[in-house]
């Protein structure tokens, strides 16, 4: 059986962590949402992928934001503490498993169903996609990239 104050400072740990990946989402999300719009006007002016622009902008956003947020949930989210490993590469390769569930496979069909579905604007329709992602993308973060080796 667990103490109390063992489950306590669990969770205590849990909530820390999900704020700090919350800021840390909401850099990445602003640093995101830019490359996104970056990338859709570029391609609009240069008038190529028409059709399957913000399909396109999505995968650029997704490989320049995993590694900003890679690099900050290893450095302030997920910590190894004195005595405790990480293997970097390892993770960074987790991490781009999760964001590819979560970045671009989970998000690319809500991005389906919020334009061509339901015809939310290719502009805001990335934004609907975190209420799904953010919480998904945690967990897998948190008991599977960033897992700590013993």
């Amino acid at each position: 059986m667990i103490p109390m104050a063992d489950k306590y400072t669990g969770r205590k740990e849990s909530l820390i962590q999900f704020i700090k990946f919350g800021i840390v989402g909401v850099s990445n999300t602003l640093i995101s949402y830019v490359i996104y719009l970056v990338s859709i006007i570029a391609m609009e002016k240069l008038n190529v992928f028409q059709g399957i622009d913000h399909y396109i902008a999505n995968v650029i956003q997704f490989i320049l934001s995993v590694l900003w947020s890679f690099y900050w949930n290893n450095r302030f989210v997920f910590t190894v503490k004195e005595g405790e490993s990480r293997n970097l590469l390892k993770s960074l390769i987790k991490t781009y498993i999760s964001y590819s569930f979560t970045g671009l496979i989970l998000s690319s069909i809500l991005l389906y169903v919020w334009v061509e579905l339901l015809g939310i604007n290719k502009a805001i329709a990335p934004l609907f996609s975190l209420i799904v992602s953010v919480p998904v993308n945690f967990l897998l973060n948190k008991l599977w990239a960033f897992k700590k080796e013993k």
